[in-house]
C-alpha cells in the first residue's frame, strides 16, 4: 500500500509498506477520504504536540480524520462488519479506566493519538481498534465523514455545553477550518452568528457558510464592533478558534454578562484578567477539545437532520501521490480544508 511518511526537515514521502492485518479487536478499514489538519504540521515541522516517542521517528502515518470502508476484521472485533462505511475517533485508550468507560477517550492517562502515536489515515489502508469505528450514516458522504470529527465533532460538542440555541447571538473567533465548522453548528442549531478574523478569504467563506455578520478584525475593533451589533450588551456566547491571546482576550471582553465563553484553538500561554473579563461577569468559560465517542451518533443525526453541508468546509482534494503538494499548500496556507480523497 501507499502511505505517507515525514522524514523531517518539512520533507514529505510517499512510501510502499506492507498492506495491514488486523490483530485481535481491530480491524481494516480501506481509506476513502483523509483529511488534513493544522496539527498535522507540527508532524511536519518535526516539533510534534502531542504524541510520545514513536510521533518523534518519523515512521508514523499522519492523518487523525479518516474515514472509509471495513474490508477485515479481526478476531474479537465486535459490533462492525466487514463492508459497513465509518469514520473514525483518534483516541485510543486503555478500555478500562473511569475516562475511556465515559466515552472520554483522549482523557485516558494512557491515550494514543492515531497518527501521531499509531499509523493514521494517510495510507490506503489503516488498522484501528473497533470500538474506534464510528458507523457512517448513508446520507453521509465518505468526506464528509472525515470532517466530522475533529472539527464538527469538537465543534457540536462545545456549543451543546454553551447550549447554543436559536435564542443565541454567538461569536467566532478564527475562521480556519475550526471555526468554519463552528459557523456550520452554529448555524444548525438556528443562533444569529457573528464571524472574526483577519483575512478576508476566510470571512467570505463564512458568509457563505452562514454568517450573520463578518468582522475583520484588522480594519475593525472587534469588542466595540460586537457591542454596536448587539446594542451594547455583547454576545450570548464566545469561541475561540485561533489560539491568539488577543482573539482570547476579545471572546471574554465580548461576551455579555452571564453569558459563556470557549476556548477551542490550542495556545501555550495568555494574559487575562479575570476579575474583569470573567469573575465580575459572572462568565462561564470552558475549554473545548473533541467529543465523547458516544455522542458521534447524536452528532451525525444532527448533521442529517439539519441538512448541514459539512462538505463546503472543503477547499481543495488531492490523491496521495500529491502528498508533498497538498502538505506544502497547507502550510503556505493556499489552501483551508484540505483531503486526500480515494476513487
Amino acid at each position: 500500500m501507499k502511505a505517507v511518511l515525514f522524514p523531517g526537515n518539512k520533507q514529505v514521502a510517499v512510501v510502499d509498506r506492507p498492506d495491514p492485518r488486523p490483530g485481535f479487536g481491530e480491524v481494516v478499514v480501506r481509506m476513502r477520504a483523509s483529511a488534513l489538519c493544522r496539527s498535522d504540521m507540527s508532524l511536519y515541522y518535526g516539533k510534534p504536540v502531542v504524541g510520545g516517542e514513536a510521533t518523534k521517528t518519523g515512521a508514523i502515518v499522519p492523518g487523525h480524520e479518516p474515514s472509509g470502508e471495513i474490508v477485515e476484521v479481526g478476531q474479537g472485533a465486535y459490533g462492525i462488519q466487514q463492508g459497513d462505511r465509518v469514520s473514525v475517533y483518534l483516541a485510543i485508550g486503555c478500555g478500562r479506566c473511569e475516562w475511556c468507560h465515559a466515552g472520554y477517550r483522549m482523557l485516558c492517562p494512557e491515550w494514543k493519538c492515531l497518527g501521531f502515536d499509531v499509523d493514521g489515515g494517510d495510507a490506503d489502508y489503516l488498522v484501528i481498534p473497533a470500538i474506534n469505528c464510528l458507523k457512517l450514516p448513508e446520507e453521509l458522504s465518505f468526506e464528509a465523514g472525515a470532517v466530522m470529527t475533529d472539527m464538527i465533532g469538537t465543534q457540536y460538542s462545545a456549543q451543546k455545553r454553551l447550549q447554543i440555541s436559536g435564542a443565541s447571538t454567538v461569536a467566532i473567533f478564527g475562521l480556519g477550518p475550526m471555526g468554519a465548522a463552528g459557523v456550520l453548528i452554529a448555524k444548525g442549531r438556528g443562533a444569529r452568528v457573528i464571524a472574526i478574523d483577519v483575512l478576508e478569504d476566510r470571512l467570505s467563506l463564512a458568509r457563505e457558510l452562514g454568517a450573520d455578520e463578518a468582522i475583520n478584525s484588522i480594519e475593525h475593533n472587534p469588542v466595540e464592533h460586537i457591542r454596536e451589533l448587539t446594542g451594547g450588551a455583547g454576545v450570548d456566547a464566545a469561541l475561540d478558534c485561533s489560539g491568539n491571546p488577543k482573539a482570547q482576550n476579545s471572546a471574554l471582553d465580548s461576551t455579555r454578562r452571564f453569558g459563556s465563553v470557549a476556548f477551542v484553538g490550542e495556545s501555550f500561554s495568555t494574559t487575562i484578567n479575570p476579575s474583569d473579563q470573567f469573575i465580575r461577569k459572572q462568565l462561564q468559560v470552558i475549554g473545548a477539545w473533541y467529543f465523547p465517542l458516544s455522542e458521534f451518533e447524536e452528532i451525525a443525526r444532527f448533521v442529517v437532520n439539519r441538512q448541514i453541508r459539512v462538505e463546503k468546509m472543503i477547499t481543495h482534494r488531492f490523491t496521495l501521490d500529491q502528498a508533498p503538494e497538498a502538505f506544502r499548500m497547507f502550510d503556505e496556507r493556499k489552501t483551508e480544508k484540505a483531503i486526500f480523497v480515494w476513487s
